[in-house]
């Protein structure tokens, strides 16, 4: 009742695509400032929240796209776009915290969802829940995604030890380095969004 391959697989390509480890400097340039219990908070709302969205697409993905008159390459730019404007004020240092996450719980965006639940692994999902036509290979499926899961809670919830050796100097260097980083992602997603519009046309 169990396919430990497609579990790898999948677990291997939502690795690649969520990234644990460069998740962590961008997570501690979101939360810097705030209490080390509210940043635990926040790393476990912020899986829960990319949790809870892989889900509902994993189940209901393709009809809520066609629902909503929106195709893959759409939610990508979208994505990209966000992460974008988060990028533009770690990386110019204009407040202590993003202009854009003043006013909403950073765990919920831009961490939980489009950083963890973006475009990628939604993608990855809906085509693995798809494929999977037995209770095996669902089982396998719907493991690798609770799985990918633990690992960034884990990840996130003991990078807080970082910020205990780096110090105030080195979380505005975390901030500036996580701000580049993300920049780049929000960039590369832009132009995967592009390049799969002109691929279709």
């Amino acid at each position: 009742m169990f396919d430990a391959a497609l579990f790898g697989s999948l677990f291997l390509t939502l690795f690649v695509i969520m990234d644990p480890p460069g998740i962590t400097p961008i997570f501690l340039a979101l939360t810097a400032g705030r209490p080390g219990k509210v940043q635990k908070r926040m790393a476990l709302q912020a899986v829960c929240v990319a949790g809870g969205v892989i889900t509902v697409f994993g189940l209901l993905g393709h009809e809520i796209l066609n629902y909503l008159h929106v195709s893959v390459p759409a939610l990508m730019i979208a994505g990209g776009l966000l992460l974008l404007l988060i990028a533009l004020d770690l990386l110019t240092g204009k407040s202590d915290e993003p202009q854009q996450t003043k006013d909403v719980n950073v765990a919920l965006v831009p961490l939980g969802m489009p950083l963890l639940a973006g475009p990628g692994a939604i993608v990855s999902v809906i085509l693995a829940v798809q494929k999977a036509d037995t209770v095996a290979a669902q089982v396998s499926v719907w493991s690798a995604i609770l799985a990918i899961h633990v690992v960034l809670w884990l990840v996130m919830r003991y990078s807080l030890l970082i910020i205990r050796v780096i110090k105030d100097g080195g979380v505005v260097l975390v901030t500036r380095l996580a701000g580049m980083m993300l920049s780049a992602i929000a960039v590369q997603q832009i132009i995967n969004g592009v390049t799969q519009v002109i691929q279709g046309t």
